[in-house]
């Protein structure tokens, strides 16, 4: 019962979002934009899946940023501790993504 609680407590805590998630969404849409335009100046199916393997890679890499920043955020608030020094683990799992 104390476990169920605990995990909604956890679920209140609002992220604060890291700039770089921000950088590669505006990013992703200025490629969606770009892609609009390919597709209105006739460009090839190639190129146009190009660029749209290149947006999914990138919001791949803020979902990937976004999750592992809420849950640094959720350990700290939990156990009132401030988690320093993770930027390597950080790197290695969105390198994994």
């Amino acid at each position: 019962m104390g476990y169920d609680r605990d995990i909604k407590d956890l679920r209140r805590v609002y992220m604060i979002c890291h700039p770089e998630i921000k950088n590669r969404l505006k990013r992703a849409s200025g490629q969606m934009n770009g892609v609009i335009t390919m597709m209105d100046k006739g460009a090839t199916c190639e190129d146009i899946l190009n660029q749209l393997k290149a947006i999914k890679s990138s919001i791949e890499k803020a979902i990937g940023l976004l999750t592992t920043t809420n849950l640094i955020q959720k350990i700290e608030a939990k156990f009132n501790v401030e988690v320093k020094d993770v930027d390597d683990a950080i790197d290695l799992v969105m390198k994994g993504i």
